[in-house]
Formats: structure tokens, sequence, C-alpha cells
């Protein structure tokens, strides 16, 4: 049997002791190197705090594997088994430029399905945590389950990105969502919006382009308040590569996709 009040402790533990490593960095120089694109950056804080999460998987849950943003891990063709999916540094043009709106993101699930998702706002100490079954936490305090909001008086996280001329979407399919809604927000972390969307400080994240890492523990947490999560095209989540991502509240979720996505 999986002890998974276990897994759950050295979870927290170490995810708090990884967000004390990046605080102390804060008065070091970091090295910033570019990935896919000069603004695709990644740093010597993302990639020891990767590691460090990986040296102590291994040492504590050696039959665990390990799907981790900077490559560290293992190369997964399934989510067969336990697996960790970890986000180091979510946000790192945050954390370079603004040393803040950053979070760690780590998941852990069984045979493909959600059992722990922790989110740790760094510099806020804040952990976002839930366990599958169990409730989602801000903290040491209960999330109450997401109520409905009226379309009108919603807000949606959406990065400009997506309602200016790009290479995933139409802009003039989006753009009407965001005259429906009272307003927008972008944070440049989707581990953070997608804690947000939980705690109902927004009401709707729509992104073209996010992996795994970014939303596996969101997506834990969603579950244990209500929240609905898929694909824009209202297909479920691919754990295993790329995927568009639209999360809401329920009536959000089922209006928006009727009234504005499902036409495109």
């Amino acid at each position: 049997m999986v002890n998974w009040d276990e897994i759950d402790k050295y979870a927290k533990h170490w995810i708090k002791e990884a967000g004390e490593r990046i605080r102390d960095s804060f008065k070091t120089k970091l090295v910033v190197e570019s990935k896919s694109n000069p603004d695709d950056l990644v740093t010597n804080m993302d990639k020891e705090t990767e590691q460090y999460f990986i040296e102590k998987i291994h040492e504590t849950f050696p039959t665990h594997q390990i799907l981790g943003e900077e490559g560290y891990g293992d190369k997964l063709q399934s989510l067969n088994g336990i697996t960790w999916i970890i986000d180091p540094i979510d946000g790192t043009m945050n954390f370079i430029h603004q040393q803040r709106n950053f979070a760690i993101s780590v998941a852990v699930y069984e045979d493909g399905v959600g059992q722990i998702g922790l989110i740790y706002d760094v510099v806020h100490d804040e952990l976002y945590h839930a366990r599958k079954g169990h409730g989602a936490y801000f903290n040491s305090t209960k999330i109450e389950p997401l109520r409905e909001v009226p379309l009108e008086k919603a807000i949606v996280a959406i990065n400009a990105t997506w309602v200016t001329e790009n290479k995933r979407i139409d802009p003039k399919i989006l753009i009407p969502i965001v005259n429906a809604v009272r307003g927008t927000r972008s944070y440049g972390s989707a581990a953070l919006e997608l804690a947000y969307v939980v705690t109902g400080r927004i009401d709707v994240y729509i992104t073209m382009r996010l992996s795994p890492w970014d939303f596996a523990a969101g997506v834990v947490l969603l579950n244990e308040v209500g929240g609905v999560v898929t694909t824009l095209d209202g297909e479920p989540l691919n754990f295993l590569k790329e995927n568009s991502v639209f999360v809401a509240r329920p009536n959000l979720h089922q209006e928006i996709f009727t009234q504005f996505l499902k036409r495109k």
C-alpha cells in the first residue's frame, strides 16, 4: 500500500526547504540563460532546485519516476506507477526581473491520477496544497468549493499575447470573452494563476500553451474545489505534452465554452 501521508509530509517539507534556498539566492548573482528563444529563460536556481527535488525523491522513494521542466528527471512514455511532476520555478521571468510572482509547483500522480498538489508562493510563504479526496487548503485554511459568478462579473486571467496576432489562435475568438467580463489580469506564473482560480481570486484562466509541470499541481487543487479544467477544445489535458488550458468555475466554463469557444 502507498503511504500517501508520508509522501505528502516529505513533499511539503521539501517544497518549503527549496523555497528557503531560493529566497537565500536573492542575495547572490543569478546565472541567466535562454532556452528555446530569448524570452524563454532559465537560471542556475531553476536547475539547482529541480536537482534538489530529484536527489531527495530518488533517495527517499527510489521507485518513483520524475517529470521535471529542466529535463533532469526521467524520459517518460506513460504515467504508470507514481510520478512526481515538478516545476522548480514557475514564472522564471518574474523571478529574474521582480523577485516575486513566481512559485514552485509539485504534483504527485498515481497511474495518471493526481493525488497530491502543492503550489508554493515562495516570496509570500503561501502554500496552496491538496490531497485527492481531502480538500484543498491555503496554508492551514480549508478552501471552500467554488460558487457561481455571472460572466459580466468575472475576472479572467489571460496573457495579452493571445488577444493579439499570434500563431496559435485567431485573437477574434478570445477578444469577445475579454469584452464580456468585468476585467482581465496576467500574473506571469501559470501555477499561481491556477491557485488564484482555486481560491476565487480570479474566475477564469485561459492560455494556449502549458506543459504538464505548469498545470499538474493546479489540477489536483482544482478537483478538490469543483473547478473545471480542459483544453480550449473541451478535451481532457494530456499530461505528457503541451496543451491549451481553459480553467474556470463550473458555470463559467460551460458558458464561455458554449458561447465563445465551441464556435471556433
